[in-house]
């Protein structure tokens, strides 16, 4: 009895090895994965931006894998979550290029953390893209970053040309206290004068302000014919509530950085007349049918939402750009970090859920204004103004 015993267990050892090797060849009879990093804030104050993005960088690897890879290798992402802090995107930028030898990196969501982490890029030769806005992102170009979001310099273009068919000319601004605000006052102040604006009153707020009130309260007290308030989630939307306590009747225009329905979750009824420039996936309904990037937006949208059972915003769409951009350029560059920046520093006419990529060596972003339409938010939804 005991050598049957024995027998027996011998045997299931002898299986288990077989069943363990079986699992061993068949992991390795496909190619290594290009592995991509990426990191965002996707806890904290800032998470409307990082959370659809780490979703849409886990969606965009899945989709990929589903049908095969590329070239063969399947697709990895490693994605930590910097919280909005810019020490943390510094350790997490550098793990993913020491520890995890990643071939790209994906984010931040934050101008300031992509500040902090593109000499990090540069110094390693790793291709960096960006899912944040700013426009010193790019320019000057720095040789191994690039970025998926419309820029702050084409928002403030969109905004600008509204006014013009309002006949506003005297406004007031108020800008969140990051690389965010900072970049977007530059660019409202340097684009004013040939636009006709006067800019009338300056204020700024921070990040975790609650209350706006004091500044706003000076506004009023202008001859400002309109408010353009210049940051992210949840800040912007105080202004608005704010503004609708003091009885302020002027028009608000927000920046694309409220481009999501966690906007007008924060705002609520504060939200109806704001207006915006916004990329096209939260208007796609709207959209002409002649327009080349509906039948992007429309796979992107379906996707997202069936997989996470939550409403799209464009903030995913950054992440899930920046993916199709590298998986385009990984199909001619393979495993080589340098011939991968080559690559996408190639691309041309890329129909993206942001827009039509054409990316130059003199400009890595690669979008024009028309990458925007303007909107107001009217019961609780987005209308493309005319």
């Amino acid at each position: 009895m005991k050598k049957k015993h024995l027998f027996v267990f011998m045997l299931s050892l002898v299986c288990a090895g077989l069943i363990v090797s079986s699992c061993q060849k068949e992991q390795t009879q496909g190619e290594d994965p290009y592995i991509i990093g990426g990191v965002f804030s996707i806890t904290g104050s800032n998470s409307p931006l990082g959370e659809p993005e780490k979703n849409s960088m886990n969606m965009f690897v899945d989709t990929v894998n589903e049908n095969g890879g590329i070239n063969g290798h399947p697709l990895k992402a490693v994605i930590y979550d910097d919280e909005g802090d810019a020490t943390k995107c510094v350790n997490m930028a550098k793990k993913l290029i020491d520890k995890d030898n990643v071939l790209a990196i994906v984010g931040p969501s934050l101008s300031g953390n992509t500040f902090a982490i593109m000499p990090i890029a540069e110094e390693n030769e790793v291709p960096l893209i960006s899912c944040a806005a700013s426009i010193k992102i790019t320019t000057p170009v720095s040789k191994w970053v690039f970025k998926t979001p419309q820029t702050d310099v084409l928002a403030v273009e969109r905004i600008y040309d509204y006014l013009k068919t309002k006949g506003i000319t005297r406004i007031a601004i108020m800008t969140v206290s990051n690389g965010y605000g900072d970049s977007g006052k530059e660019q409202l102040k340097a684009q004013a004068p040939a636009a006709g604006i006067e800019i009338v009153m300056e204020e700024s707020f921070g990040e975790k302000d609650e209350d706006m009130t004091a500044q706003l309260t000076k506004i009023k007290g202008s001859d400002a014919g309109a408010i353009i308030c210049w940051g992210t989630n949840p800040g912007p939307a105080i202004v608005a509530k704010n503004i609708v306590q003091l009885g302020i009747t002027i028009p608000l225009i927000q920046s694309h950085g409220v481009a999501s329905p966690k906007y007008i979750e924060y705002a609520g009824e504060a939200a109806n007349g704001n207006v915006l420039p916004t990329g096209k996936i939260l208007v796609l309904d709207q959209l002409p049918a002649s327009d080349p990037q509906g039948p992007v937006l429309l796979e992107y949208k379906t996707k997202y939402e069936a997989a996470f059972n939550a409403p799209v915003s464009g903030f995913g769409g950054y992440a899930w750009d920046a993916m199709g951009i590298i998986a385009n350029a990984l199909k001619e560059a393979g495993n080589d970090r340098a011939k991968l920046r080559d690559s996408i520093e190639r691309t041309t006419e890329y129909v993206g859920v942001s827009g039509i990529f054409n990316i130059t060596a003199e400009d890595h972003n690669g979008l024009t204004k028309d990458a925007f339409v303007m909107v107001i938010i009217e019961n609780g939804t987005w209308k493309i103004l005319p």
